[in-house]
C-alpha cells in the first residue's frame, strides 16, 4: 500500500487561537481521520516567524489516492467536516506529498 502525506498550514482568525485549537483538535482532526485512507495525524506550532502559525501532517495509506482525494474533497463544509470561523481560511494551504524514490 502506498503512503502519502497531507500537509496543512493554517492560522487562526485574529484573536481566536483558543477557539481554533479547540475546533482543530476536537473536531477537525478527527473528521479528517474519518476519511477512509487517513491513518494518523500530528499538529505543530511554529517556533519562529513565518506566514503560518500551525501545521498539521496527516498520513494516508492507499492504493487509490484519487479516490481518497475525491472523498476528502467532498467533506469540508458539510456535517462530516464542519469548518470553524476561527480558521483564517484565506491563509490556509494544503498539499499532498509522496515519498521520493523507492
Amino acid at each position: 500500500m502506498a503512503k502519502y502525506k497531507l500537509v496543512a498550514f493554517s492560522n487562526a482568525a485574529e484573536g481566536r487561537d483558543d477557539d481554533f485549537n479547540t475546533w482543530y483538535d476536537g473536531q477537525h482532526m478527527p473528521d479528517v481521520l474519518n476519511v477512509p485512507g487517513f491513518v494518523s495525524a500530528e499538529r505543530f506550532t511554529c517556533v519562529g516567524e513565518g506566514p503560518h502559525r500551525y501545521m498539521a501532517i496527516y498520513e494516508i495509506e492507499t492504493d487509490d489516492l484519487g479516490a481518497v482525494l475525491a472523498e476528502f474533497g467532498k467533506r469540508p463544509g458539510t456535517e462530516l467536516m464542519p469548518i470553524s470561523d476561527a480558521l483564517d481560511f484565506g491563509t490556509a494551504q494544503v498539499g499532498f506529498w509522496q515519498p521520493v524514490g523507492g
